[in-house]
């Protein structure tokens, strides 16, 4: 079972697939994207790990997150990707912004040759970012057009999408 949970910037996305992992009555390892590049997201990934029940397992992978699921894929665990967003502007820019563009083809090419072989019960947390106006500057619109079609490319493999609108999910499909 493979399920995105899309939603905006706190729109309880989060939250809502913390709770759908739990409910799965089986062990859950998270794996987290994020990496704190300045001290206000140092403090949101701590509020994000203080949230997580102390049981879950953690893997911290910005990069290879196809090599993590498909190491961690199996039918006695639920994996909790948070978040696809933070990992896509990993792979595609670097550091100073600057395109990585055989990292991104390589890495999301992975990511689908694994969601199309999964099984088990996978998870993955997403934001839409498409629902605004269209970006001033080159490298913000080829971020948002790069994440709207990665979110359609997985919910070709999805079983289940959810849009979570302030803390109320809407399945989709």
């Amino acid at each position: 079972m493979i399920e995105l949970v899309l939603g905006g910037a706190r729109s309880g996305k989060s939250r809502y697939a913390e709770q759908v992992a739990n409910e799965s009555g089986i062990p859950v390892i998270y794996i987290a994207t994020a990496e704190a590049g300045d001290a206000e997201m140092q403090v949101r990934i701590e509020k994000h790990r203080q949230d997580r029940p102390e049981h879950w397992k953690t893997i911290e992978e910005p990069i290879k997150l196809a090599d993590v699921i498909q190491q961690y894929s199996s039918s006695n665990s639920c994996l909790l990707v948070d978040c696809l967003t933070l990992w896509l502007t990993n792979i595609l820019f670097d550091k100073q912004g600057k395109e990585q563009q055989s990292l991104f083809e390589r890495e999301s090419q992975a990511l689908f040759k694994v969601l199309d072989v999964f099984s088990g019960q996978l998870v993955m947390v997403s934001n839409e970012v498409g629902l605004g106006i269209v970006p001033i500057d080159k490298m913000t619109r080829r971020f948002v057009d790069e994440v709207g079609l990665l979110h359609q490319k997985i919910v070709s493999y999805s079983d289940k999408v959810v849009l979570v609108t302030v803390g109320l999910p809407q399945i989709l499909k």
